[in-house]
């Protein structure tokens, strides 16, 4: 009796399988069909087919983040891969595990330019923690668990696997499914916690920054006690406000896009930064220039999963590879000091200058249409604690991260690198994940317009996602810059877009607009109800160009 024959698609599957993959993101390519075929064989791994490659990446990419697992995503060759790499981007900067798999032409016709013939090596190498091909049907099980264990292990990120036609094609026995992929997370030692504990005793203002991924409800937890204990101010790194609870007396605010200037003032008051998973990048640092590099003027206890991310940018005093989970466990059982005078006060002085910045602001005595600060106010009283909030970038998110408050991990999916677009793929796959769970998108009407057909995703596989559209008829983050650089000479930022109510009722989505602040409650109760993915349309005025700032200022 002969040994059973497998192809390199499903053996592939297999591997994934084993690795315990639930969902694969995908736009359906003729040169990784053995593995389309292979998915028919297992209905229980759901193949949720977008319609663009960037936005099958942004799903991933979203589900990464809410359940520190890989997405998976599946890409056909040349421009499949091209329009791919802008959630690869997403999820190198924002540390995000994703595996993508991208068809490749066979090793036969490789360096001849064959068609859609793309170096991913070269492409990606750069981009991706790493890239690389399957030169080998033998290998497939090996290659694939040494992806999970990369895109999972250290700083999280990820992995590009090209898949020649041959070796998909080709035909070997059945092999074993290997183990699943094992993780690697470490631990501080007991030097960096004792030297961590010498510093935190000597402070007399310190500031802990959290950021990064790998955060569980565990670690908020020990986070938390850990902050109670010795009475310390937290504050979020840029688009990571939902580590820890934003009602919690000690946070303190957000570093990014909109910073207070008293929690700016704070950071650089402070005589000692405990920074847990954050890279302490651009926009959390204030452009390197609040938080200094390479010597900042605080002393700096900066804990991250990965031994290249210490001392890179910053130096440090204490430098302690650790996992956020590990290094938060270890920080909830330091020894606690006797009261350290001034403690108590500098905590409440910062806790009391963030509720003061993040109250929702009154109308601007000139503004016309929807009050985003209005919406913001609305939706902190009636969303569930663990609704999830996506958006993409723009000027409108100023007023999401200043005003809403977010009560839970995993709440909070936002690209760190600024990506336009990236809100509604991330909502469908957050909806799709956790059907149970309320979804709500925030885009500008540019940062829709990137990947508006996914609606139709939505749509088809039944994520009913609520999409607020802010329309102001610009692309107003470079408006606002030109208008700071060049005064008066609007150039190639006005935006004139389609009828947004037409369009979603279009792709079989409820949809209406609002114009006014009193129209916003009832529309989207309307939307919340309507069983269907829904899209609000708010009108708001284009010279309102910040929660505070008019365009002509």
């Amino acid at each position: 009796m002969s040994e059973q024959q497998i192809n390199g698609g499903a053996l592939l599957v297999q591997a994934l399988q084993s690795n315990q993959v639930d969902t694969v993101y995908c736009v359906p390519g003729e040169s990784y069909l053995p593995v389309l075929d292979a998915l028919y064989e297992h209905p229980g791994m759901k193949t949720i087919v977008s319609k663009h490659e960037g936005a099958a990446s942004n799903m991933a990419d979203a589900y990464g983040k809410l359940t520190g697992r890989p997405g998976i995503v599946f890409v056909t060759r040349g421009p499949g891969a091209t329009h791919a790499s802008n959630g690869v981007h997403t999820a190198m900067q924002d540390s995000t595990p994703m595996i993508l798999f991208i068809g490749q032409v066979g090793s036969d016709v490789k360096e001849r330019e064959a068609f859609q013939e793309i170096n991913y090596r070269s492409m990606f190498g750069d981009v991706a923690k790493w890239a690389t091909e399957i030169d080998s049907i033998e290998r497939i099980p090996e290659i694939v668990n040494r992806a999970f264990s990369v895109a999972m292990s250290g700083r999280k990120g990820p992995v590009v696997i090209g898949l020649p036609e041959d070796v998909l094609f080709g035909m070997t026995q059945a092999l074993p499914a290997l183990a699943p992929a094992k993780t690697v997370e470490a631990a501080p030692c007991a030097l960096a916690l004792q030297a961590l504990q010498e510093e935190l005793q000597q402070a007399r203002r310190p500031l802990v920054v959290v950021g990064g991924t790998g955060w569980t409800e565990q670690a908020s937890a020990d986070l938390q006690r850990f902050v109670q204990a010795h009475q310390l101010p937290v504050a979020a790194g840029f688009r990571r406000q939902d580590i820890l609870d934003n009602r919690d007396p000690h946070y303190v605010g957000q570093l990014g896009l909109g910073i207070s200037p008293a929690l700016a003032e704070t950071v650089q008051q402070a005589d000692l930064l405990i920074v847990v998973g954050s890279r302490l990048s651009e926009v959390t640092s204030g452009a390197y220039a609040l938080i200094r590099s390479p010597r900042p003027a605080q002393r700096l206890v900066h804990a991250h999963a990965d031994a290249q991310e210490l001392n890179r940018v910053f130096q440090c005093d204490v430098p302690v590879q650790a996992g956020v989970a590990a290094m938060a466990q270890a920080l909830a059982r330091l020894p606690v000091p006797g009261q350290i005078a001034g403690r108590e006060t500098w905590l409440q002085e910062a806790r009391k200058n963030y509720e003061q910045h993040n109250t929702p602001l009154p109308r601007q005595p000139q503004q016309t249409g929807v009050s985003l600060a209005h919406v913001m106010g609305y939706l902190n009283q009636h969303l569930p604690e663990d609704a999830i909030l996506t958006n993409g970038a723009g000027n409108y998110t100023v007023w999401l991260h200043r005003f809403y408050q977010y009560k839970k991990l995993a709440t909070e999916l936002a690209p760190t690198n600024g990506a336009m677009g990236y809100g509604l793929p991330a909502a469908i796959a957050a909806k799709l994940h956790a059907p149970e769970r309320t979804v709500v998108c925030f885009a500008g009407d540019g940062c829709f317009l990137m990947y508006p057909q996914e609606l139709a995703t939505a749509k088809q596989f039944g994520a009913n996602v609520i999409v607020i559209v802010v329309n102001n008829g610009m692309y107003g983050t470079i408006r606002m810059h030109q208008e700071r650089e060049f005064p008066g000479r609007v150039s190639a930022t006005d935006l004139e877009g389609p009828d947004f109510v037409l369009l979603a009722q279009a792709f079989g989505a409820h949809g209406e607009r609002v114009e006014t602040d009193d129209a916003f409650a009832p529309a989207f109760e309307r939307a919340m109800a309507s069983g269907k993915p829904a899209l609000i349309e708010l009108r708001t005025d284009p010279a309102q160009i910040g929660p505070q700032a008019r365009l002509a200022a």
